[in-house]
């Protein structure tokens, strides 16, 4: 009997403890730190980052009043097909900077950084791609670790760890936060550089055309009047 009586509770102990493990982990998943980007709409995987800065996945028509009710001033999206097919709202500006995360350098980053910034001093900014979460999830890292002062382990942990897509589509957004020169794009980005070296294609482009816009003197008009 007393065998019996241990066999049960030891059972009702074992499922009780089945039974609270998904209660468990779905209050671990809820655990969200306060400092990373908060939930704001599941379907368009939208997330506020700070007063004035969101990211999302490819939005639609479906999602233009939430955007006016968050007073979004600004769109940006890392996409190479422009938003105009479902953004046409007046007085919402539309910015279009394609670029692919296993391709990206530091130019593709201070470009998207300094819009972002141009963007939030005139109100609330939307960025996206097309699932919010690999080439929107590099920039937001990198707008934590160079803008925000945040550590890279940081960044990567809300990137990694935030909800916002399989782990398998930030490998290369990892590899770039990991090496990238931090106070290097710091001083490019409040320099007005378009890139952290000096031999990038943008910089080479921007040499030339300050060199070709520099007035060449007469040698004629140089010559002392007789």
């Amino acid at each position: 009997m007393l065998k019996l009586c241990f066999r049960s509770l030891l059972c009702l102990a074992l499922f009780a403890a089945v039974a609270q493990t998904p209660a468990q982990a779905a209050e671990a998943t809820e655990t969200r730190p306060p400092e990373w980007a908060q939930p704001v709409e599941k379907d368009y995987n939208l997330y506020q980052m700070s007063p004035t800065l969101y990211r999302s996945s490819l939005p639609d028509g479906g999602a233009l009043p939430l955007l006016m009710k968050l007073k979004i001033g600004t769109v940006i999206t890392f996409l190479p097909e422009s938003d105009a097919r479902w953004l046409s709202t007046p007085g919402v500006e539309r910015v279009q900077l394609p670029y692919r995360t296993n391709h990206v350098d530091d130019s593709d980053i201070l470009r998207a950084l300094r819009a972002v910034q141009e963007a939030e001093a005139k109100g609330p900014v939307l960025m996206h791609c097309k699932h919010g979460s690999d080439r929107t999830g590099l920039v937001a890292a990198m707008y934590r670790v160079v803008v925000q002062g945040w550590s890279k382990e940081d960044a990567l942990n809300e990137m990694t760890e935030g909800g916002f897509g399989d782990s398998h589509h930030f490998k290369d957004g990892v590899r770039y936060v990991m090496q990238a020169d931090v106070d290097k794009l710091r001083t490019a980005l409040a320099n007005g550089d378009c890139s952290t070296s000096v031999f990038a294609l943008c910089s080479l482009k921007s040499w030339v055309n300050s060199t070709a816009t520099i007035p060449r003197l007469d040698p004629q008009a140089a010559l002392p009047q007789r």
